[in-house]
């Protein structure tokens, strides 16, 4: 049985089971955190290997498109890709991974100094160029992709996953029935729709379904739409456009989607360094179901 199932005001906070992932609530050894950053525009998809993700977080970049950032640890898939560059928000949505790995194409050079001065291991393809290839399923630039494996070998330090305040269990009282929830950036949305009969949110991307190369069907055991502030960066992209800076530390609002119900929530990070906990209305610690997570910031 999970633990970490109540928690807040109401009962002692207790982390993941040992034996068990704390990204998933799901049977793991544990192992180094691996961050991948996803190209989502259209000549991009389908993608590979992001059915083998722990978390995914969805965040908007230049031009109101979409990006993903997919973290592994519990399974590490052969491929994933497309793979494209990073973004000033990664850096500090991943402190709270300790010191993780992360795999990307490359950043613009006014960002460089400040992921060299990240607590992470940045993994480049002039850093790691065994783990990097170009397919043939898309044009360029959509068609990097990565070898987990291989680019960990170039990390052998990484931090193993560890506690980022996520707690899995039973569903909490309350939640309302929610059958589908939509998610829209300017240029970009995500529609997760209920399915009873596979226990997960099917994931939309552009009104079409998600599906990848090696595994099918999308989806997500637990969904949270995290409102935050999404405000314009001092950085921009080589035609001009304002690269958004999404920020997760501080607080706010939440909608955690589970088992076809949406929970009001609250979620917290006082610090970078820390995890973000999230709280049902009464207080207590607002529990996800094992498996898949999938985290969209959205602007409030």
């Amino acid at each position: 049985m999970l633990s970490g199932c109540q928690g807040g005001r109401k009962g002692p906070d207790r982390t993941v089971e040992r034996g068990r992932s704390p990204f998933t609530g799901q049977p793991a050894r544990p192992a180094p955190v691996l961050a991948v950053k996803i190209d989502n525009a259209s000549q991009a998809r389908p993608h590979t290997g992001l059915g083998a993700a722990d978390i995914i977080y969805v965040e908007q970049v230049e031009g109101g498109l979409s990006r993903m950032l997919a973290v592994f640890s519990s399974r590490l898939p052969a491929t994933v890709g497309p793979v494209r560059s990073a973004r000033e928000s990664d850096l500090d949505l991943l402190r709270q991974f300790g010191r993780p790995a992360l795999a990307y194409s490359g950043v613009q050079s006014a960002l460089r100094s400040a992921v060299d001065a990240a607590p992470l291991y940045p993994l480049p393809p002039g850093a790691a160029p065994s783990a990097y290839f170009r397919g043939t399923e898309h044009p360029a630039p959509h068609n990097l992709y990565v070898r987990p494996k291989a680019a960990l070998r170039a990390a052998p330090h990484a931090s193993d996953a560890s506690d980022i305040g996520f707690r899995f269990g039973a569903a909490p009282p309350g939640g309302q029935p929610r059958a589908r929830q939509t998610v829209r950036y300017p240029s970009a949305g995500f529609t997760f729709t209920w399915s009873a009969a596979d226990k997960r949110w099917l994931v939309a991307m552009d009104g079409a379904p998600a599906r990848t190369t090696d595994g099918g069907r999308l989806g997500a055991a637990t969904v949270v739409v995290q409102y935050t502030t999404v405000r314009p960066s001092r950085f921009h992209d080589v035609l001009g456009s304002v690269t958004p800076f999404t920020k997760t530390v501080g607080s706010g609002t939440a909608l955690v989607l589970r088992g076809g119900k949406a929970y009001e929530t609250r979620w917290s990070r006082p610090g970078a360094g820390g995890g973000t906990t999230f709280t049902t209305t009464d207080g207590d610690r607002m529990t996800f179901a094992p498996g898949p997570v999938w985290v969209v910031f959205a602007a409030r």
